[in-house]
């Protein structure tokens, strides 16, 4: 079976094709136009620039992967000729709300063979509405048009399933309850249930996983993710966006210095000793914020007060994931602790956490996507459309977008 995955939930345009033969999964192609230089002077993603942008790279995106997964053929002059008005009218309403879109893939279309593709699987939510509508009516427009099974896909779960890439094939099938220690490859052990982390720009959520589309959430932020507040505490600083990479960067600068004591920064750990399992990062930031603002009075802000600083909002964030997560692992005594979201490509929380689980729970499996698989990509849309298979249809009018969708 070969799939075609769709990502554009936020402000990457990602696509990506994938094989999977009895469990075994190979990466056809993996493509990700960034659209983080355009929205690096607002701070923040703008969805309206993001809508246009998705516009504008979903063809140029589609044409990549299907050149690197080889599967990019001309039409002959007879096939051309085959093409009804009829057909192109329906692509046309399809596309309606998007001119640039409908040209660019009507051109598309009309010079290239049907692939050779078996199921399209596309991003329906959560995320920025504008964009996911871009993602699922190009996805929709291809479904018709070559005439393939589309299935929707839950973007959070797709962080989870991230964690599956590039690891025992034998687990590519959606009854299997163990995975192979990576440490020892005739050693299994057991998955479910798992506790999963998802930490990203928009969310921070930890998810019970009973099995493969169980989902229980028990516990999210109440306001600010912990992503959103990399983001936030950066721009406080003067660093630049993407928060999250710009406080890692200085935290590792500044990693082997001696602490300047006349700085005595000392952050809150937001709700961590709460009974609960929920998260608050919005009184980090305002922390952060006051405890700059004084500084500045005292003209104390200089390159070592920003890595210092830098490091205690990385650190407060960490320490609060790695003990509600451990905490929640004891509690519901779970085989596995799985992570996944943007968040998770931080090297320190990586190290931090591979270390306390060890360290806590030395018995559980914990497992942790590859850098390049935890922040918005394409390849885990299609990963989680393969699980979904069998929903997949033909009605591609009833996809839809959920801004707000919810797992479980």
């Amino acid at each position: 079976m070969i799939i075609l995955g769709i990502d554009t939930s936020c402000d990457e345009t990602a696509l990506a094709i994938l094989r999977m033969n009895k469990g075994k999964l190979e990466i056809l192609s993996n493509v990700i136009s960034s659209q983080i230089e355009i929205h690096r002077k607002y701070g923040g993603v703008y969805p309206t620039l993001a809508k246009r942008e998705h516009q504008r790279n979903l063809v140029p995106v589609l044409k990549e992967a299907l050149l690197k997964a080889k599967l990019l053929k001309l039409k002959t002059k007879n096939q051309k000729l085959k093409i009804q008005q009829t057909k192109s009218q329906k692509l046309g309403d399809i596309l309606k709300k998007e001119e640039v879109l409908y040209g660019k893939l009507k051109e598309f279309l009309e010079k290239y063979q049907k692939p050779k593709i078996d199921l399209i699987a596309v991003t329906t939510g959560p995320g920025l509405e504008p964009c996911l509508w871009q993602g699922i009516n190009f996805a929709k427009a291809l479904a018709f048009w070559w005439n393939l099974p589309i299935v929707g896909v839950n973007h959070i779960e797709g962080h989870i399933f991230a964690n599956f890439i590039d690891r025992n094939s034998k687990f590519q099938l959606p009854s299997s309850k163990q995975i192979t220690n990576s440490n020892d490859q005739n050693s299994k052990q057991l998955l479910f249930p798992a506790v999963c982390l998802v930490v990203s720009g928009g969310h921070t959520q930890l998810i019970l996983m009973k099995k493969i589309g169980k989902y229980k959430i028990i516990g999210e932020t109440r306001d600010d993710a912990a992503g959103e507040c990399f983001d936030k505490t950066a721009r406080i600083l003067g660093l630049s966006y993407p928060g999250g990479p710009a406080i890692a960067q200085q935290a590792e600068r500044g990693k082997f210095q001696t602490p300047n004591p006349k700085f005595q920064i000392r952050l809150p750990l937001p709700m961590i000793n709460s009974k609960d399992y929920d998260f608050s990062f919005s009184g980090l930031k305002t922390a952060v914020l006051y405890e700059f603002k004084k500084q500045s009075q005292k003209k104390r802000i200089s390159k070592q007060y920003i890595k210092e600083m830098a490091k205690e909002i990385q650190q407060a964030i960490i320490d609060v994931l790695i003990k509600k997560t451990i905490k929640a692992a004891k509690n519901y005594k779970v085989k596995s602790i799985l992570l996944g979201g943007g968040v998770a490509a931080n090297k320190e929380l990586r190290k931090q956490f591979k270390r306390e689980v060890k360290k806590e729970v030395p018995k559980l499996l914990f497992i942790i996507p590859k850098p390049k698989f935890c922040t918005d990509n394409a390849v885990m849309i299609a990963v989680t459309g393969y699980f979904h298979r069998k929903k997949a249809s033909k009605n591609w009018q009833k996809i839809v977008a959920d801004a707000n969708l919810k797992i479980g």
